[in-house]
């Protein structure tokens, strides 16, 4: 699979509120749950699943993963955009993946390290 961030610099312009809010959702659980990550989905009507990691013996799944999970359990048929705050320096393939499922192309993810801040944005 092949993605590219996007071509403009995430940092260059201010986020949409609603972007924003993902990321301060995404950063707060991974905080309040003491996860390697934590991430925000919002879905075509503006609802929002957050969600961080989940690792148990029998089941592993990332922050993203599980946020785009509880979307579609909760019957979302799309995604407007996602985010993920973590210390990994890209989004994964997987994660990423998810997203296009749901999403479909085009997609934005935000990565943000765990101040907050994006580092990435991509289109899937």
């Amino acid at each position: 699979m092949t993605t590219s961030p996007s071509s403009e610099d995430p940092q260059a312009a201010p986020l949409e509120p609603e972007d924003q809010k993902l990321l301060t959702l995404a950063r707060s659980t991974r905080a309040r749950n003491g996860v390697p990550e934590g991430a925000a989905v919002r879905d075509e009507t503006g609802r929002t699943y957050v969600a961080g990691t989940v690792a148990l013996d029998s089941l592993r799944l990332s922050a993203l993963q599980t946020a785009v999970a509880m979307a579609v359990a909760s019957g979302a048929a799309s995604l407007e955009a996602a985010a993920v705050v973590t210390a990994s320096p890209e989004p994964a393939d997987a994660d990423l993946a998810a997203v296009r499922d749901l999403g479909g192309p085009g997609t934005p993810v935000l990565l943000a390290g765990p101040d907050a801040v994006v580092r990435t944005r991509v289109e899937v």
